[in-house]
């Protein structure tokens, strides 16, 4: 006997799954859905909740069977809303959902992490499927669970880097919630984003090199247009000086090759080039300040970097 119409457009919709309670309000009987499982056509995901094929089942079909057992109000949050909407590569090793704070989900659900969450009717996406927070609500609810700095960081600049959400979004939600953890370096972050630092990489260099030893102020993601345009990670044009800030992806290969033409078509200009990597600007950041505060001073700086603790070699 085939399934009712009812029933394959709500499994078609959720990537193939659905509940018990969808299933016998589309038509289905429980007798009917235990049979169909225990004659391998359906297979149980979690407690009343059921995949309509066999075999392994893609990531959103995984997402979708967490949202159905969470129950009410569930949607898909944290590192499991961050890979759905592209902000990360790797979607962990559980499925993360957020349910409404005025209930609870009793049972434990295998590779499922639940989160509760008073706000969840505003920060809940209104139109994605499967249903999730809004890209801003997830970013900070990944800040607000990280214990590292490094961590917040990276997810910030990611999301901003990739185009997923803007710093002026990001500030906005942020002003929303009344508690969240690494609100200071956060708000400081949203600003320097804002200015056009991209990465980790160029958050340090900004914080522990420029501000941190009194260099002068660069100006970051400089287009600079000619037979080819390029980007200047750190451009000080005041002093034809380019920094360039390499991390460990894109500057191999090809991308060492557009490196090399990119700085030799910066000294043909007159600039010079200064390139740094993250053991440069992580390991040694006065080391970076000294040596980048003489090249400036050669090219007509009259100021000298300052020491940014009592055991900073800099000056």
């Amino acid at each position: 006997m085939g399934l009712p119409s009812d029933v394959t457009a709500i499994a078609a919709l959720q990537h193939g799954v659905i509940s018990l309670q969808q299933a016998v309000a589309a038509g289905l009987t429980q007798r009917r859905v235990g049979w169909r499982v225990r004659s391998g056509r359906w297979q149980r995901v979690h407690a009343r909740v059921y995949a309509t094929s066999t075999g392994p089942l893609p990531f959103e079909a995984l997402v979708w069977a967490a949202i159905l057992r969470a129950g009410r109000g569930a949607v898909a949050s944290h590192r499991t809303a961050a890979y759905l909407d592209g902000l990360c590569d790797d979607p962990g090793p559980v499925v993360h959902v957020t349910v409404p704070a005025d209930r609870h989900v009793r049972s434990r659900i295998d590779g499922v992490c639940v989160h509760y969450a008073h706000r969840l009717a505003r920060t809940r996406h209104p139109t994605r499927v499967p249903p999730r927070t809004r890209t801003e609500e997830t970013v900070l609810d990944l800040v607000d669970a990280t214990h590292r700095p490094q961590d917040v960081e990276t997810w910030v600049t990611s999301a901003c880097q990739r185009r997923r959400t803007t710093p002026e979004r990001l500030a906005d939600a942020l002003a929303l919630r009344k508690k969240i953890r690494w609100r200071p370096m956060l708000e400081s972050m949203l600003s320097d984003v804002a200015e056009g630092a991209q990465s980790p990489l160029e958050l340090r260099h900004l914080h522990a090199v420029e501000r941190g030893h009194g260099l002068p102020r660069g100006h970051r993601q400089r287009r600079v247009n000619g037979g080819r345009v390029i980007w200047v990670d750190v451009d000080y044009d005041r002093y034809a000086l380019r920094v360039e800030l390499d991390g460990r992806v894109g500057h191999t290969d090809e991308g060492r090759f557009r490196d090399r033409h990119r700085d030799n078509r910066a000294t043909t200009d007159g600039h010079a080039t200064l390139r740094y990597g993250h053991a440069d600007v992580f390991g040694d950041p006065c080391g970076v300040a000294a040596e980048q505060g003489r090249v400036l001073q050669d090219r007509g700086w009259t100021g000298r970097p300052r020491a940014c603790g009592s055991g900073c070699h800099a000056p």
